[in-house]
């Protein structure tokens, strides 16, 4: 069903109007963006620290806009013949406006968040639903407050389903998404160290993912890793109906007794535990085998949340055995720079993803050589989860190691790495070329990862002019 006009009084009233209205008209295409906007397009004006939109209103009334949303403080002028509603805010405004139109669409939605694998879940959820129809899902790292009703708004009838990830810094910030969305499915990949710096603890990290459940629908149910008591005990304080609780078999068994004595009844059933083969190509459960689409243990765990939401969706499992996905910049991409194979990890870090790449770097047959860059947002724990990632790093079986870091953690790693020739620090991803240089050979494994700001990106760059 379209969203007309007139179903725009529900949310804001009456509208002001100095043009012609049609509240029969179907509303046009939702643009936050002028530089996009053409003829027909409803224009969301945002406001930011840097930026207003309402400077663009004569700008978008001249390209042909249908009409606008104005925020009551504007003090730009409006151009007479606009049609235009005031609103106490129009991001807030906007979200409504998404959720209004999801909740026209007669689909389900999944809605992924988590410390870490968001984007590699809801990728590897939107393949193993494929099968179903069109997908609409999150691009990009379209996570927030603008993208999720963006995602929302490009859905349409002809979509079988609709796969939102959801990012946050703070408290509050997934609720919001939450309610925008609406979902039917809630899938948390895990409770981490990201953001902690910002959170404050692991506690509050979890209280902020399980906001995913405050809008849930009643009937709706939660997909979740088994074996993380906090995130258990967090969960079931926001949510009382259905979960799904999913697990490798190797995970589950190496918990110790007391983690297992921490859960309920309840809490160590397993909905999908699945198994992996010696060579960890091959994902087992119910006697069935799925190939993976993605490399590592963790890419594993990721493929066995969207297995679980393809199957409570009516997905025949038969059809989830050869999906294919294409990694994304950044996160889990495998390249071949002249005989040295990169893997590409350069979009984020956190501990536990660190952790990932490198137990993947240890699987794979060759020299192995690992790029780190300092993980950020990590407030007062950031010396002492440097230090036990970066001491896991050296102890393991590298040939070698190059950290870029600065202050404190840099000084550190100096002094614990001086005797070791294949392992240096560096402050500059321009420095860790100059040490790659002297040491790389073809049949290497290099392993590339940093948080965002560390910009490691520019090192792949090079990596491809030299090779």
């Amino acid at each position: 069903m379209t969203l007309t006009l007139g179903d725009l009084n529900l949310l804001w009233g009456e509208p002001k109007t100095f043009g012609k209205l049609y509240f029969d008209s179907p509303i046009g295409p939702v643009k936050t963006d002028s530089r996009n906007l053409q003829k027909g397009d409803f224009f969301i004006p945002l406001e930011g620290e840097k930026y207003n939109g309402h400077r663009f209103i004569e700008e978008v009334y001249d390209l042909g806009a249908q009409a606008a949303i104005v925020s009551k403080k504007n003090k730009y002028t409006i151009p007479k013949g606009l049609i235009h509603w005031f609103v106490d805010d129009t991001l807030v405004a906007y979200q409504q406006l998404a959720r209004l139109h999801r909740n026209h669409l007669d689909m389900p939605v999944i809605a992924v968040t988590g410390s870490v694998g968001k984007t590699t879940t809801r990728e590897l959820i939107r393949a193993s639903l494929s099968s179903l129809g069109e997908i609409t899902s999150t691009t990009a790292n379209y996570n927030n407050d603008v993208g999720v009703p963006l995602t929302l708004l490009n859905a349409n009838d002809s979509s079988c389903a609709i796969v939102l990830e959801m990012g946050m810094r703070g408290l509050g910030e997934i609720e919001r998404l939450s309610l925008c969305a609406n979902p039917d499915v809630a899938v948390i990949t895990n409770i981490g160290n990201a953001h902690i710096g910002l959170l404050g603890s692991r506690e509050n990290i979890a209280r902020a993912k399980c906001e995913i459940t405050n809008s849930l629908k009643p009937d709706g149910f939660v997909v979740i890793p088994a074996g993380d008591p906090l995130l258990e005990n967090i969960l079931l304080k926001n949510w009382r109906g259905r979960v799904v609780r999913v697990a490798l078999s190797d995970d589950f068994d190496q918990l110790h007794p007391d983690q297992k004595n921490s859960f309920s009844d309840t809490s160590l059933k397993i909905d999908y535990l699945g198994h992996l083969e010696l060579n960890s190509t091959c994902l087992i459960m119910n006697n069935m085998r799925f190939n993976l689409p993605l490399m590592g243990i963790h890419n594993a765990r990721n493929f066995l949340l969207a297995i679980a939401v393809a199957k409570e969706l009516g997905v025949p499992l038969d059809s989830l055995n050869n999906i294919n996905i294409s990694p994304q910049d950044g996160r889990g991409r495998c390249l071949n720079l002249g005989g040295i194979t990169v893997l590409d990890e350069t979009y984020n870090a956190s501990p536990e993803s660190v952790e990932a790449s490198l137990n993947l770097l240890s699987s794979m047959p060759g020299r192995h050589i690992a790029v780190l860059g300092q993980m950020l947002e990590l407030g007062d724990y950031s010396f002492d989860l440097h230090m036990k990632l970066f001491n896991k790093a050296i102890h393991s079986s590298l040939y070698g190691l190059v950290i870029i870091a600065e202050g404190e953690v840099a000084d550190e790693m100096r002094e614990i790495t001086r005797h070791l020739p294949l392992q240096v620090v560096v402050s500059t991803v321009e420095q860790a070329l100059i040490q790659l240089r002297q040491c790389l050979l073809p049949g290497d494994i290099l392993l590339i990862k940093g948080s965002r700001a560390v910009a490691l990106e520019s090192l792949i760059d090079s990596l491809k002019h030299l090779y």
